[in-house]
């Protein structure tokens, strides 16, 4: 792979409103958000343009994120907090049996992928976020128990998101089969999986470079509301 190729990673929102999710983009001129019914996330390239994109942003989604550098924001604004994150990625196939069974998820699924996730991450899953991807789960007892899916897509580069077990069925290495059933799916489209998780979780990290990954760069997701 190309290092060129692989910097599109430092900013991550932009390339892919620019790629592969240009459809769910509002352009605001430099700084790009995602249409906030799919993804709260923001990214730039001009970070003069932020200050105003932030305020009319805000104007149609009370609490997001914009990711990478740290933006300029309008007084009306203000930086909840700053989510520092190791962007992990993984080159190589996950060599581990899946013998889950495993199913993609369907629009029938929403409303019960919706809670499992606010549950456990609440403030990134939106109504329209299972539009971004492919979602995958396990079921117990007709109950969706675990799921992992797929969120921001560019040309070459697709991230593993929403790596959620349900606290009643941790442990259980349900995590481990689906990352690699969907890491091993975007590695046959000839694309490089990569993922964000918050550096102080120490458990998912080990998870993660076990099967393979490898952290490539710390990156900030800044938490933007309005004042109150």
């Amino acid at each position: 792979m190309k290092n060129t190729d692989e910097n599109k990673l430092d900013n991550p929102v932009w390339h892919s409103l620019s790629e592969s999710h240009s459809a769910f983009a509002l352009d605001y001129d430099g700084t790009k958000f995602y249409n906030p019914d799919y993804c709260p996330f923001g990214g730039f390239i001009k970070p003069e343009s932020t200050l105003k994109a932030a305020k009319q942003y805000a104007s149609i989604s009370d609490s997001f994120f914009i990711v990478g550098e740290k933006p300029e924001i309008a007084d009306s604004l203000k930086i909840v907090k700053e989510l520092i994150c190791l962007q992990m990625v993984v080159s190589d196939k996950i060599q581990l049996t899946v013998d889950t069974e495993i199913a993609r998820l369907t629009e029938n699924h929403n409303a019960e992928l919706l809670q499992l996730v606010n549950l456990v991450q609440p403030g990134y899953f939106k109504p329209k976020t299972p539009l971004l991807g492919n979602y995958y789960g396990i079921f117990k007892e007709s109950q969706l128990v675990a799921v992992t899916g797929e969120r921001m897509k560019m040309n070459d580069f697709t991230e593993v998101s929403a790596i959620i077990t349900h606290p009643d069925h941790t442990g259980k290495g349900y995590a481990k089969q689906l990352i690699t059933a969907v890491v091993n799916r975007i590695l046959d489209e000839n694309k490089t999986p990569f993922l964000h998780v918050v550096e102080s979780n120490i458990g998912a990290i080990s998870l993660y470079e076990k099967l393979g990954f490898r952290t490539r760069r710390k990156i900030s997701f800044w938490n933007v509301s309005k004042k109150q």
